[in-house]
C-alpha cells in the first residue's frame, strides 16, 4: 500500500465534503490566502536565523510566488528557490500581500518549513477501473479515504502510482521542463482495448502521455494490478514485452487484485498455491534476460504472490535482498517479507531475539504481537525456531472489516483488533489454571468472527482508568504470566488513528487491556519490546 503526503490529502478531503467555509473562524492571513488568486504556501515554522527568520516570517504567514512565478507545490518551490537570491511574494499574518528579496550563502537553508508538500489543489482521478480498492469501501469511511487522487506530483514525490490518464498539456510540458522524474506509473494492461476495459475512455490518453514523456527521457516505475482471466498469463507476456522495448522503464511491479466484501463483482485472486506459480513462472523467463541483459530483474513479484505459492516456506524462496536493489517497490508490497526475513535472521545471529526473550521472560511476560493473516503462514514457524519461541505470540487477526482476500497487517482497523485481544486476554485467564503446551497454552490466531454477534462499540478516547471501563484487574493479568499486547505502528496514521478513525485509548478501552504501539521491523521492535519488559513492574 503506496504511502504519501497524508496532510494534502486530508485537507482536500475536508474542503471537498464541506459546504462551505466558515468565514469568520479565518484568521486575517487565512482568509487573504483563500481569496488569492493563485495557490499560497502556508508557513508553519521558520529556522532560527535563517534568511526566512532574518525577513520576519512567522509560522501562519503565506508564501505566494518565488521571482513572479506562482508557487503550485514543493517541486516548484525546490526548482525555482535553487538560486541564491530570491523574491518572494507573500501574505503576512494581517492579511496584507507584498514581496520580499531573500539571499543566502551557498548551501544555507531558506529555512521554511510547509504545511504539506501541495499548495493548490489535488490533481484528482478521472477513471473507471474496475478493480479500483477505493470503490470498495464501507459506507461512513472518513472522507480522505474515498478521495481518488491521481496527482503526478505526489507519485514523484512520495510513490503513488497514476495511469497519466489526467495530464494535461502544460502538465506535460512541466513534467519535462522540471525533470519530474521517475514517475511511477499504472500500467495494467499494453493492449489499447484491454486496457480500456481495465479502466476506462480515457486509457489511450495515460497510454501515448506515457510514451511521449519516455521519449523525452523521463524515466517510469511501472505497475500492474492483474487479475485473474484478464491481463494475466498471455496479455501478461505481451504487456511486459512492451513495457521491456522502453528503456525509461525501470522496473514493472505487478500485485495481485485486492477486493473487499464490500461490492459484488470481484470475487477472485491469486489465493491457491497453483494460481500463484503460475504469475511467478510466467515472469520468471523476463527475469532471467533481465539479470543478463541489464543486471536486474526489472519485474518483480508482490510479497502475496510468494506466500500464497509457498506458504510457512516462503523464506526460502521469496528471491533474495539483491534482487530488490533499493527496495524502490517496498511501500507496494516488494521486498518486505525479504526485509523482515533478513532482519529476523539477524536478530537471531547478533543475540538480540535472545535478549529480547530473556526480558520477558525475568518479567514472566509474553509479547503477543498483532499481525494480519498474510504474515501468519511464515512468520508462526521463524519464531518457533528463534530463541524468542514461547515468548514473542504473533496474535493472528482476521481482516472482518473489509473480508474478501484483505490480509495484510497495514489494513487491520480496531473493530477487529480489539475483540481478538479481548478474546486472547480471556483465555490467557483461562490458561494461567491449566496445564500449557510450548507456547504457553496461547492462540496465535483471533478473530471478532469469533465472538459471534457482539457488537463491539468504541468510546472515543475516554480515560481508560476509569473503573467502567478498564477494571484494575485486566484478565489474565492478575497472577501468573502476562502478556503485552503490542501494535504496529503501520496500523496508524499520521494523527494516531486507525482506518476506522480509532485511537490507541480505544482499542485499549474497548479491549479491557493495556495495548503499546511498537515498530514494524526486529531489529526496531525488539529493542522497545525490551524497554517495555523492564518497565513493567
Amino acid at each position: 500500500m503506496a504511502t504519501y503526503p497524508g496532510k494534502d490529502i486530508e485537507r482536500e478531503a475536508s474542503c471537498a465534503s464541506c459546504v462551505a467555509c466558515d468565514q469568520a473562524s479565518l484568521t486575517a492571513a487565512e482568509a487573504a490566502a483563500a481569496a488569492w488568486e493563485g495557490p499560497a504556501a502556508r508557513i508553519v515554522a521558520v529556522e532560527p536565523e535563517s534568511p526566512a527568520d532574518d525577513a520576519g516570517f512567522t509560522p501562519g504567514c503565506y508564501l505566494t510566488t518565488v521571482d513572479g512565478e506562482p508557487l503550485r507545490d514543493i517541486i516548484d518551490w525546490r526548482w525555482l528557490a535553487a538560486d541564491d537570491g530570491i523574491c518572494v511574494g507573500y501574505i503576512d499574518l494581517d492579511g496584507e500581500a507584498g514581496e520580499v528579496e531573500l539571499e543566502r550563502e551557498p548551501g544555507e537553508r531558506w529555512g521554511f518549513e510547509f504545511d504539506g508538500v501541495l499548495f493548490d489543489s489535488v490533481k484528482l482521478c478521472r477513471n473507471a477501473c474496475v478493480f479500483c480498492f477505493m470503490r470498495q469501501l464501507p459506507d461512513g469511511v472518513r472522507p480522505s479515504l474515498v478521495l481518488r487522487d491521481a496527482d503526478f506530483r505526489l507519485s514523484f514525490l512520495s510513490g503513488p502510482f497514476v495511469t497519466l490518464t489526467n495530464l494535461k498539456p502544460e502538465d506535460e510540458a512541466r513534467i519535462i521542463e522540471q525533470h519530474i522524474s521517475p514517475l511511477r506509473v499504472s500500467l495494467h494492461a499494453s493492449e489499447p482495448e484491454l486496457r480500456r476495459r481495465m479502466i476506462g475512455k480515457h486509457a489511450a490518453h495515460g497510454l501515448a502521455a506515457l510514451d511521449r514523456l519516455l521519449a523525452a527521457g523521463i524515466e517510469a516505475h511501472a505497475q500492474i494490478v492483474l487479475m485473474p482471466g484478464v491481463n494475466d498469463g498471455e496479455a501478461l507476456r505481451e504487456t511486459l514485452e512492451w513495457a521491456w522495448e522502453r528503456p525509461g522503464i525501470n522496473g514493472v511491479g505487478i500485485v495481485p487484485l485486492g477486493f473487499t466484501k464490500h461490492q459484488t463483482a470481484l470475487h477472485e485472486s491469486f489465493t491457491t498455491p497453483e494460481a500463484a506459480r503460475g504469475v511467478i513462472d510466467v515472469i520468471a523467463p523476463f527475469q532471467q534476460r533481465a539479470r543478463a541483459e541489464r543486471g536486474t530483474p526489472w519485474v518483480f513479484a508482490a510479497d502475496e504472490f510468494y506466500v500464497n505459492a509457498f506458504g510457512a516456506a516462503t523464506p526460502a524462496h521469496i528471491p533474495p535482498a539483491s534482487d530488490y536493489g533499493d527496495y524502490d517497490m517496498f511501500e507496494d508490497g516488494i521486498g518486505i517479507v525479504r526485509s523482515y526475513v533478513d532482519e529476523f535472521e539477524e536478530v537471531c545471529e547478533n543475540g538480540l531475539a535472545a535478549r529480547a526473550a530473556e526480558a520477558l521472560a525475568a518479567r514472566n511476560l509474553t509479547a503477543r504481537y498483532i499481525i494480519g493473516e498474510a504474515m501468519q503462514p511464515f512468520l508462526d514457524a521463524m519464531i518457533a525456531a528463534s530463541p524468542l519461541a514461547g515468548r514473542l505470540v504473533p496474535l493472528t487477526v482476521r481482516n472482518d472489516y473489509f473480508g474478501g482476500n484483505v490480509n495484510v497487517t497495514g489494513l487491520l482497523t480496531a473493530q477487529d483488533i480489539a475483540p481478538a485481544i479481548q478474546a486472547a486476554s480471556e483465555e490467557e485467564g483461562s490458561a494461567s489454571s491449566r496445564e500449557q503446551g510450548s507456547d504457553g497454552g496461547r492462540s496465535n490466531r483471533a478473530s471478532s468472527a469469533a465472538n459471534g454477534n457482539v457488537q463491539w462499540t468504541f468510546p472515543q478516547s475516554e480515560d481508560c482508568l476509569s473503573d467502567l471501563e478498564c477494571p484494575a484487574a485486566l484478565p489474565g493479568q492478575a497472577e501468573g504470566n502476562r502478556e503485552l499486547f503490542l501494535l504496529p505502528s503501520v496500523i496508524f496514521n499520521d494523527n494516531g488513528v486507525t482506518l476506522d478513525d480509532m485511537t490507541v485509548q480505544d482499542i485499549e478501552n474497548a479491549a479491557g487491556a493495556s495495548v503499546s504501539v511498537v515498530s514494524c521491523n526486529p531489529c526496531d521492535y525488539l529493542p522497545e519490546i525490551i524497554k517495555l519488559a523492564q518497565d513493567e513492574p
